[in-house]
């Protein structure tokens, strides 16, 4: 098996559920970007994330909303 090095990021839990409720959604090839290598690591992520949000957290509608609302709130929305 090949390992590459790998970077840790802690992700608030909030961001992880809104971050992956996106992911399932969207279309890579519509996300604007200057490298097709964007699309390759959006998908790495999605991975990553499907790998661990499920199992650990909720990602139920409601947990979903909740989660935005919490994220948002830092914003003034």
């Amino acid at each position: 098996m090949r390992t590459y090095p790998t970077v840790e990021i802690a992700l608030w839990t909030e961001d992880a559920i809104v971050l992956m409720d996106w992911l399932e959604t969207v279309d890579f090839d519509e996300v604007p970007s200057e490298h097709k290598a964007v699309k390759q690591a959006l998908t790495d992520l999605a991975s990553r994330l499907e790998e661990v949000v499920p199992y650990e957290l909720p990602m139920t509608p409601e947990r979903v909303a909740t989660s935005q609302e919490a994220v948002s709130r830092g914003m003034g929305r």
